[in-house]
């Protein structure tokens, strides 16, 4: 019990038996005061005494007396149990008080050891309230601070956000007796004796926002060494693709004219050793891309079956020269035209099936497409080269790794390709994944979202109806011939695959065949002699490569009626099903599969602004050899004043190629003025392209606003120039 209850308990004890005291007297004098009026009244002279009546009186006056005094002893016991109620009321309340003053104490201790600050503050700003912390910052005693207005001097103030609690946050930095110092503050309105109060708690965040000064010094540091290392690749790859493009367009022009085989191995050296060199620059740049950040996806709709064939043509050259077949299958249940980045997604698809060709030695390389699931895009691009083992397997998709990494490997590169593809692939939504066994080849699977594209949908292909139809293929490597007879099958017929023409004449007899289709890698010999002994079949065709269009007269004449140029594309092997005269479609097939138009009659006239002269020579000789008139210029003034000449004169040029980099007027400004002249006078729009070593997404962007029509990369090769001249429109930008 504490000292509080011991002082109170006899004073409430007091009251109670003085209050017991008086009601007694009273009741006792009452009592007398009765009796002795009634005894006054008997004895009286003159009154009537009557000993029945006084007896019933008296017992009367006796009961209420005892009534009384019983009520006073039930009143008494009932003051004692409500005493007893009060003292151990008393005895709780003790101890409440005695806790809550312990708690108050522990939470003066508590804030007096806080290193927060805290202090509190009336409605007229005086403090009521200050811990040591808030003292030793003040640099004041506490009582120094009591009742006064004082505030620590703000250097600067940060944003103040209020939370959902009601509290108000914000950072401060201030004047302290310790030096400059950042805090925390956090404040909150408590309730008081005086009413309500604002209690500020501090924390000092000083290491805290210096390290954040200095990570983002460090941040503005990195990006400003981020974009000065941009413009120096830029720079750099500008400066290596100028003679570089000289080197290997020379290279080519070169390779035109009679060699000794001796030279022309010579001139494949350093063909070769300048396409190695571009291809490092290139994949440099793309790292350093995504390393900044900078790997920016502009989606927009392509034809699917179209852009794999074209890929897969591309490579062509490069597999056939090693005597690797390379083919594609797209599986038409997919759409027409799907939505995606098709450069990024060309990019990928180059590097692996790149890869693949570097790695194989003998049999092939394909890309299959199909649907995926969750409505994605599958790519499985597989090859039959050395395979990866599975430690690194886990590794090959690291910058500058590479399966076959030892100081005696065979085979070069920067180890970046596999890196920038999964970066790629990955920022599309997508994933890749490798699967392989050493020995039997490897096969890289890429899933990506490539949504349809209805509202711009293009016709589907045309198939020919080869239900109940028999066709035989004969073809000694059996990658293109699967995918071949997958495709026949898919449109009704019903195919069977042989090695060599001897397996393939023993089966001739067996049935009745509607088609035969001879891969020219027999030999010319063989395949014109088995022409021969199936002349019976209604239709039969040949495939060879680009190099071998030359047997092609002689294979007419041993009996072939068409032929297709590998890899083979899904329109064209529809179309020499559909007619009966395949190789009158000599023209259509030539735009078809080498992907470059055939040269338009009679040539085109075309303007180039080149300050560089072997670039300029190099223009010169390509546009020449394509058939063309070219006329130079030597910068943008004087291609603009070339241009103008050539309208007045009646003569206008069909194409412009504008470097982009010249002294006095660059090609963006040249093609500025030469589009506001057009709009000025309403006269026909001239294609303009332009002809630079820079290939940033910012160069094509520029470009693109300056009112250029399509964008071609130095150093230049004769069928991209081809291809550009013959369709200039502004798609070309987006590739």
């Amino acid at each position: 019990m504490g000292p509080r209850a011991t002082l109170k308990k006899p004073a409430i004890f007091g009251r109670r038996l003085y209050s017991l005291i008086i009601r007694a007297i009273v009741i006792t004098v009452m009592s007398f005061a009765v009796a002795f009026g009634f005894l006054s009244g008997a004895t009286s002279p003159s009154a009537h005494y009557d000993p029945y009546m006084f007896a019933i009186g008296v017992s009367s006056l006796f009961g209420a007396a005892c009534g009384a005094i019983g009520i006073l002893i039930s009143r008494i016991r009932q003051m004692k149990a409500e005493l007893r109620g009060l003292e151990t009321g008393l005895d709780e309340a003790a101890d409440r008080n005695w806790e809550i003053r312990e708690a108050q104490e522990r939470t003066a201790s508590f804030f007096e050891a806080q290193d927060d600050v805290i202090v509190r503050r009336n409605g007229a700003g005086a403090i009521t309230y200050a811990n040591d912390a808030f003292c030793a910052l003040a640099g004041r005693l506490r009582e120094e601070l009591l009742a006064t207005n004082f505030a620590l001097p703000a250097l600067q103030q940060g944003e103040v956000n209020v939370l959902a609690d009601g509290a108000r946050a914000y950072d401060q930095k201030i004047t302290a007796a310790l030096g400059d110092r950042w805090i925390a503050w956090r404040e909150v309105t408590v309730r008081s004796d005086g009413g309500s109060e604002i209690q500020s708690v501090g924390r000092d965040v000083t290491d805290r926002v210096n390290a954040e000064h200095a990570l983002a010094e460090a941040r503005d540091q990195a990006e400003t060494a981020n974009r000065a290392k941009s413009r120096f690749l830029a720079m750099v790859s500008h400066e290596i693709r100028t003679p570089l493009n000289g080197i290997l367009g020379m290279a080519d022009l070169l390779s035109d004219t009679p060699l000794s085989p001796e030279q022309s191995t010579y001139v494949k050296a350093v063909k070769t050793s300048g396409e190695t060199l571009l291809s490092l620059i290139e994949e440099v740049l793309d790292f350093s891309r995504i390393e900044a950040g900078k790997l920016d996806l502009a989606a927009r709709p392509f034809a699917l079956a179209a852009f794999v064939e074209e890929v897969v043509e591309l490579l062509g050259p490069r597999a056939q020269a090693k005597g690797l077949e390379i083919c594609c299958y797209v599986d038409e249940r997919l759409p027409a035209r799907v939505v995606g980045d098709a450069a990024r997604l060309r990019q990928v698809l180059f590097n692996l099936a790149g890869n693949a060709i570097k790695f194989t030695e003998q049999g092939g390389v394909s890309i299959i497409v199909e649907p995926g699931a969750a409505n994605t895009i599958a790519i499985a691009v597989h090859d039959t080269g050395i395979g990866i083992s599975d430690p690194d397997q886990s590794r090959i998709f690291l910058e500058f790794e590479q399966a076959d990494s030892g100081s005696t490997r065979k085979f070069g590169g920067t180890g970046l390709g596999l890196t920038i593809s999964k970066r790629i692939i990955e920022s599309m939504g997508g994933s890749i994944a490798v699967e392989s066994t050493p020995g039997q080849g490897a096969t890289f699977r890429v899933t990506v979202p490539l949504p349809g594209n209805a509202e711009a949908d293009e016709s589907a292909l045309t198939v020919p109806d080869l239900i109940n139809s028999n066709i035989l293929i004969v073809a000694p490597a059996a990658i293109e011939a699967s995918l071949i007879a997958r495709r026949l099958e898919r449109w009704g017929a019903r195919t069977k695959i042989v090695p060599d023409e001897q397996v393939a004449a023993a089966l001739l007899p067996e049935q009745l065949w509607s088609a035969v289709l001879v891969d020219n890698a027999l030999g010319t010999p063989a395949s014109e002699a088995f022409a021969r002994i199936c002349a019976a079949i209604p239709r039969r065709l040949v495939l060879v490569t680009p190099a071998m269009r030359t047997d092609l007269p002689a294979l007419k004449t041993a009996g072939f009626t068409g032929y297709l140029i590998k890899p083979v594309r899904a329109a064209t092997l529809a179309a020499l099903f559909a007619t009966d005269s395949a190789f009158d479609l000599d023209a259509a097939s030539e735009t078809v599969e080498t992907g470059s138009p055939a040269r338009p009659g009679g040539g085109l006239s075309i303007l180039v602004a080149e300050d560089n002269d072997i670039n300029a020579l190099l223009a010169r000789a390509l546009l020449v050899k394509l058939g063309h008139t070219p006329t130079m210029a030597a910068n943008g003034a004087a291609a603009v004043e070339s241009w103008l000449a050539a309208r007045a004169a009646g003569t206008p040029y069909d194409r412009v190629l504008m470097d982009l980099h010249m002294p006095g007027v660059d090609g963006l400004e040249a093609t500025r003025r030469i589009r506001a002249i057009e709009a000025e006078t309403s006269t026909a729009h001239t294609p303009i392209l332009a002809l630079t070593a820079n290939a940033q997404a910012e160069d094509r962007d520029a470009c693109l606003n300056a009112g250029m029509d399509g964008f071609l990369v130095k150093p230049l090769d004769r069928e991209s120039l081809a291809a550009a001249i013959a369709a200039p429109g502004r798609s070309a930008l987006a590739a």
